[in-house]
Formats: structure tokens, C-alpha cells, sequence
């Protein structure tokens, strides 16, 4: 069987869109699998309020979140793409939380440019930690893969926080420290 970060880097290569739907537990990764999507996404909104019963604010933590991927991944076949919050700490915080992630069979990750403690995607008052700040994390990140497939994902906030320019000119630097997929959230 290849392996799940090679199987999805390669995924990335191709043209098109990669549909992974979100999922909070075994059961839900298990119904994308069986639809056929190509690979599972292990939302931390879902994971916080069915794992914890609060909303997505910083609750859950990354013990919780990797025993979450560990379960999901022992029981698919594709691909899991999963939240990583801000890393869990600073640059040193990120790069055990990339070798953790790695661990449990997970294929990628995100992690957030929101300042801690952080929220929801969908929620106002997110703020925004420095691009220096953030591209030193994603370098840790980058640095703590033991696998050369393993992706590693940068979500910014910047669009409701800052505006289109700085989430631009954090796009940029945020390719330039690593990052192998963009994600703006909208």
C-alpha cells in the first residue's frame, strides 16, 4: 500500500480540484471514504464540538486532535488532511506538532496564522499573528518532516482581519518560508 502522503502529493499535482469533504470522527471519514472522495479533511470545528462539546476556540488540544487523526486514519484508505490549529504554540510548539501529525498517518496539515487563543474560521474577532511570526513557524514545520511528502497547508485569516493587500503580500511570504498549498479563508 503507498503511503497516504505520496498518494495526496501526487493527488496535488494533478489538474483539478481536490474535494475532501470534512469529517470529526471514524464514522464520518468512513461515509467520504465509501462516497468515493479522493481524500478525508478532519475539521478542528467538528472535531472540538463532538470530541469536547465546545465551539472552535482553542479548547481542544493537540493530544486530543492526534488521537482524533489516529483513529481516522487507522480505518480509511485515502488520504487525511488535518487541522492544526496555530500549531499549538510558537515554532517549537509547530514542529512537534508536525512530527505528532506525522505519526498518526495523517497526510498533511493546516496551520492558522490566528493569533492564540484562536477561533473559528466563521467567527468575528480573529486577530492575526506578525508574518515574521508565522513564517518562522511554518519553517519549523517544514524542518520537522521526516517524510519529504508530507504537506504542509498555511491558512491565513488575513481577509477579515487586514484586507486583501496584507493577505497578499502574506501569501507571498508565507510560500517563500514552505508553505505547499495556500489556503485564504473567506
Amino acid at each position: 500500500m503507498p503511503k497516504m502522503t505520496t498518494v495526496l502529493r501526487n493527488q496535488l499535482q494533478q489538474p483539478g480540484i481536490i474535494v475532501a469533504p470534512g469529517a470529526y470522527d471514524c464514522l464520518t471519514a468512513k461515509l467520504i471514504e465509501r462516497e468515493g472522495f479522493s481524500a478525508v479533511y478532519m475539521t478542528g470545528g467538528g472535531t472540538a464540538v463532538t470530541r469536547v462539546g465546545q465551539p472552535d476556540l482553542g479548547f481542544t488540544t493537540m493530544t486530543e486532535m492526534i488521537t482524533s487523526a489516529s483513529a481516522i486514519t487507522s480505518t480509511i484508505s485515502v488520504p487525511l488532511i488535518a487541522d492544526a490549529d496555530t500549531g499549538y504554540g510558537g515554532a517549537l510548539n509547530t514542529y512537534r506538532t508536525v512530527r505528532e501529525y506525522e505519526k498518526a498517518g495523517v497526510a498533511a496539515l493546516h496551520i492558522e496564522d490566528q493569533a492564540f487563543p484562536k477561533r473559528c474560521g466563521h467567527l468575528d474577532g480573529k486577530e492575526v499573528v506578525s508574518i515574521p511570526e508565522m513564517s518562522t513557524k511554518i519553517r519549523a514545520a517544514c524542518d520537522a518532516r521526516t517524510d519529504d511528502d508530507f504537506v504542509v497547508i498555511v491558512r491565513t485569516d488575513a481577509l477579515a482581519v487586514t484586507g486583501i493587500d496584507d493577505t497578499l503580500r502574506r501569501c507571498v511570504a508565507f510560500a517563500e518560508a514552505g508553505a505547499d498549498v495556500l489556503f485564504v479563508w473567506c
